[in-house]
């Protein structure tokens, strides 16, 4: 039975039989990168008649495939135990075969390793993401990170991950494809945004009036770099500021009491506020005067940085990663060595001191580079062609 006939149980023609069906995995979907991408590629196949369908083992972000109309599948696809991940082979090829799934794109490594083999024993056509430079280890940590150069077309998100990719596994030129990652420069919009939001959220989190606000947006990990953001704050001259780390705890309760004992330390009671997964991230920068992005280690592309541009705010970043290739240093932000708090104070301090022209100059640079080069719409035409590509051998 086609795919036509299986779901509405109607005869179909050749033509009607290929609707296309494309099954995205990741571990969860609690807020970051990785899950906001496969969120937008999932609505960009429905809004072109292709079938998406989306694997996790869920998360808060669940609710908005739901709003769309888009099919979600709960399987255990984080967990790295070997018999778990034998068993969401068998899963998955049975979700392959229930629906008829053209194209299996995973997007993270412990899933890549069972999406491959359910993809490979149904025929399936198999496509990967590398949405992050993996930590070099000894064999068995290459070797694990190694699924993510299998897919028949390796999705690059920048340059950096490109050559990454390029410099540690064995690809072939034509295998590797580099699609920055895109933000909805339609939602990410200052002429987009209420007032009735605007003084929803600052009234839910009781902003002060005439504070500078600097925010670190960022799910709380340590990679986040949020102990360097605390010490650059400690070292601002002007005391006048609020600084909101807003993200998703996922479970860090003790990273989060650490972050807290610091800001005592730090005399910084009042000043630094720890926030939860914010569903309005547009808002939440609109309310900003700085966005802070103070990554440890490389990010494979930073979409803080590239959103909070959208929103006309400017941006200090740590000078590695896909942050050398989102930011104009000195220009709409301002890149600086890693874990050093010295630098973000002084960077603070110069984004803090703008006066209105310079600011309204940045935004307005700011905005027009993120349309020019990281608008949502290129990212998904370039991902669906890179699907189409291969459906058309």
């Amino acid at each position: 039975m086609n795919k036509i006939e299986s779901q509405h149980n109607t005869p179909s023609t050749d033509d009607e039989r290929h609707v296309r069906t494309v099954l995205q995995i990741l571990p969860s979907l609690n807020g970051g990168g990785v899950e906001r991408g496969a969120i937008e590629i999932a609505a960009a196949l429905k809004n072109e008649g292709w079938i998406p369908i989306v694997v996790s083992s869920g998360g808060i972000m669940e609710h908005e495939l739901t709003r769309m109309g888009v099919r979600h599948i709960t399987l255990p696809v984080a967990s790295k135990n070997p018999v778990v991940m034998r068993r969401n082979v068998t899963r998955l090829r049975d979700i392959i075969k229930q629906h008829n799934v053209d194209i299996v794109h995973a997007r993270s490594r412990a899933p890549a390793w069972s999406a491959m083999k359910a993809a490979r024993k149904e025929s399936c056509h198999f496509v990967t993401t590398f949405h992050a430079a993996y930590t070099r280890g000894g064999f068995l940590k290459n070797y694990y990170n190694s699924v993510m150069a299998k897919g028949e077309k390796v999705i690059a998100i920048s340059d950096f991950i490109a050559r990454h990719i390029r410099e540690n596994y064995e690809v072939a030129e034509s295998q590797v494809v580099t699609i920055p990652r895109g933000v909805d420069c339609r939602k990410f919009n200052p002429a987009a945004i209420s007032a009735e939001r605007i003084i929803k959220m600052a009234s839910d989190w009781q902003l002060p009036d005439g504070v500078p606000v600097i925010m670190l947006p960022g799910r709380l990990t340590r990679l986040k770099g949020h102990t360097a953001f605390i010490e650059a704050l400690a070292k601002l001259e002007n005391d006048n500021f609020l600084a909101l780390m807003v993200g998703s705890t996922d479970g860090r309760e003790a990273y989060c009491e650490e972050l807290s004992d610091l800001v005592r330390s730090r005399n910084l009671e009042g000043k630094v506020q720890i926030k939860g997964h914010c569903d309005d991230m547009a808002v939440a920068l609109m309310l900003s005067d700085v966005v802070v992005s103070a990554t440890t280690v490389p990010e494979g592309f930073g979409r803080v940085a590239v959103e909070a541009q959208a929103m006309g705010r400017p941006v200090v970043a740590t000078a590695h990663g896909g942050s050398m290739e989102t930011i104009l240093d000195g220009e709409t932000g301002w890149l600086i060595p890693v874990d050093d708090s010295d630098a973000i104070a002084a960077a603070l301090t110069a984004a803090i001191n703008m006066t209105s022209e310079q600011r309204e100059a940045v935004a307005t640079l700011s905005r027009q580079h993120v349309m020019e080069k990281f608008d949502i719409e290129t990212m998904c035409s370039a991902t669906l062609k890179v699907y189409s590509d291969l459906l058309s051998r």
